[in-house]
């Protein structure tokens, strides 16, 4: 046990499993907020919403330790042009399973500081149509009225 402690200690050292964090804190409060504002329950404080955080990162934590058992480096894997942007040279299943949760929480915050009334429309659609390129699996779209769709 002492030894998955320290396996799980030292992946809170990758800089995508903190951003995964982070990002998982904020749309969190910014759905909070958004209920607050709307009346009403949504995707991020609802069930349905916190079974998806948990999810993402049980999946993370037991990932975590099969990086550690097999050694993997995926890193080839991810895009180019996203490679560029990653500072780091190895990139194991915790991860690479990160990255995509990572998109899926930039959209989610995006979305919910607009549904927030917070000025960044403009760049939770351009980010959405680039992650486009990679994924079908985004949040529900925002119409220009400010209704789900």
């Amino acid at each position: 046990m002492e030894k998955i402690m320290a396996i799980l200690y030292e992946a809170t050292h990758s800089k995508i499993i903190l951003l995964l964090i982070v990002l998982i804190l904020m749309d969190t409060v910014f759905g909070t907020i958004r209920a607050i504002r709307e009346r009403q329950f949504n995707s991020c404080v609802g069930i349905d919403g916190i079974i998806r955080k948990v999810s993402m990162m049980v999946a993370v934590l037991f990932l975590i330790v099969v990086d550690y058992i097999l050694g993997i480096n995926l890193i080839k894997w991810v895009p180019a042009d996203v490679t560029k942007w990653l500072i780091i040279d190895q990139l194991g299943f915790a991860e690479f399973i990160g990255l995509i949760c990572l998109a899926n929480e930039v959209v989610s915050v995006l979305k919910n500081m607009t549904l927030c009334g917070l000025p960044v429309k403009g760049l939770w659609k351009r980010i959405r149509e680039w992650l486009k390129k990679y994924t079908t699996e985004l949040p529900d779209v925002v119409e220009e009225d400010g209704n789900d769709k």
